[in-house]
């Protein structure tokens, strides 16, 4: 079982001040009428003054707006709407199964294995991790055959026939020892429906099971059938399945602890971490069935590709200025009482050739 959080999108509402301002209603026409005078034999001159309103800028015709000036304006994204990502369409209830499973993880599965690891002795969960990698041989060798392998469909039955007899019944690997030279190759009906092009379909978090896919899921669903159905009991009673589910998972989960903390610990988004690692290790391992990217083999997809020495690219943390090809200067041997100094062709035209 393979181990492995999304920021809500923020809409902005804006409009320029010209669009969101409302247009300019002109001041009306005041009237002011002269105080009343004393009274006179004939009638006051009544006069009125009327004030001009202030000249207004005559209004902008749409269609003479340059396109490139208008800023257009963003719509609001729905309420509670989350960006999915392409190929996880079910990445709301994926989340919430991978919350339960670092829940239920800290609290009992990590301790449990971190049990089971100090308990049991090393050659103990050795040759049990040996059994069960055995009983997957016929698996292997079935799915070699159906990919129309034969060359690997026979290494793989020599490594059985030799871990089971030789092997005592796979507790010791003795086709993996030097002599030998025949590891285990992982094969399964997840990988038969890849090499026959049936896509991985939405990627899937799921409890007891991990990240996986829905082709993978009904590939693994598949390889669980094989032995119950080809051989019968014991394969096929429970007494047997619970055992080796739960010896499987406690094994793997102790093996795998250190790996856990280096991928999740640091990781900003560790469900969005363990997605992108996983569907890219899958990603290799289909390639690997086309006879397709065998130079990544024996590589670590966790390793830091700016602290590989050998890889030759320079890193973007080192001194732009500093030429890596060129060697370090040697020091030039100083007479008795200077100071030594390196020798430079990039000498200072300033200073005077007479003083160095």
């Amino acid at each position: 079982m393979s181990f492995g959080l999304v920021l809500p999108t923020v809409a902005l509402l804006s409009a320029t001040p010209e669009e969101s301002a409302s247009p300019p209603v002109p001041p009306t026409a005041i009237v002011q009428v002269a105080p009343a005078a004393p009274p006179l034999s004939t009638a006051p001159e009544i006069r009125s003054e009327a004030v001009v309103p202030a000249p207004t800028e005559p209004a902008t015709d749409p269609a003479l707006v340059d396109p490139a000036t208008a800023s257009p304006a963003i719509e609001a994204a729905p309420v509670g709407s989350i960006e999915r990502t392409p190929g996880d369409p079910l990445e709301n209830f994926n989340r919430r199964m991978f919350s339960a499973f670092q829940s239920t993880d800290r609290k009992f599965v990590r301790p449990a294995a971190m049990a089971y690891k100090h308990v049991v002795p090393k050659p103990v969960r050795s040759g049990i991790r040996n059994v069960l990698s055995n009983l997957g041989e016929p698996i292997v060798f079935l799915n070699d055959l159906l990919q129309l392998k034969p060359g690997r469909a026979i290494k793989t039955l020599v490594r059985f026939a030799a871990n089971s007899t030789i092997g005592i019944g796979g507790l010791v690997d003795v086709a993996n020892t030097p002599a030998v030279k025949l590891p285990h190759r992982s094969n399964g009906f997840g990988n038969t429906l890849a090499y026959y092009g049936v896509g991985p379909g939405p990627y899937l978090f799921l409890p007891f099971v991990g990240p996986t896919t829905l082709r993978d899921l009904i590939g693994g669903q598949g390889d669980g059938f094989v032995l119950p159905v080809a051989v019968g009991n014991p394969f096929d009673r429970w007494q047997f399945q619970l055992p080796r589910g739960v010896l499987g998972a406690l094994d793997q989960r102790a093996e795998s602890d250190g790996d856990m903390k280096a991928l999740l610990d640091g990781a900003v988004d560790p469900y969005a971490t363990l997605r992108s690692v996983y569907l890219q290790n899958r990603a290799a391992e289909i390639q690997e069935l086309h006879g397709r990217g065998a130079t990544t083999q024996g590589v670590d997809p966790l390793e830091d590709p700016l602290s590989d020495p050998a890889s030759g690219a320079a890193s973007p943390l080192d001194d732009p200025l500093s030429d890596p090809a060129k060697p370090t200067p040697a020091v030039e041997a100083a007479p008795a009482g200077q100071t030594a100094t390196p020798a430079t062709d990039n000498a200072d035209p300033l200073t005077d050739p007479a003083q160095r």
